[in-house]
């Protein structure tokens, strides 16, 4: 198996145990809104994927960035 794909098995392992260890409902405060009483274990995957998409997105336009800078280079 590769290196990586451990990690992330690792990764998503440790996720798992701190989701199910965390189970208390909280309220959020959120700009003008306010959510009373949202489980945690709601809210950390909600919280995750947000951060992958943020990610993402991040990547793909550094990505393009370079594309773009490199080609302009060869005129």
């Amino acid at each position: 198996m590769k290196i990586k794909t451990m990690i992330v098995l690792f990764i998503l392992l440790i996720f798992i145990i701190i989701l199910f260890q965390n189970l208390e409902k909280v309220s959020i405060h959120l700009l003008f809104w306010e959510f009373e009483m949202v489980p945690l274990f709601i809210l950390f995957p909600i919280t995750l994927l947000l951060g992958i998409a943020i990610g993402f997105l991040l990547s793909t336009t550094r990505k393009k960035k370079k594309s773009i800078k490199d080609d302009g280079e060869g005129e």
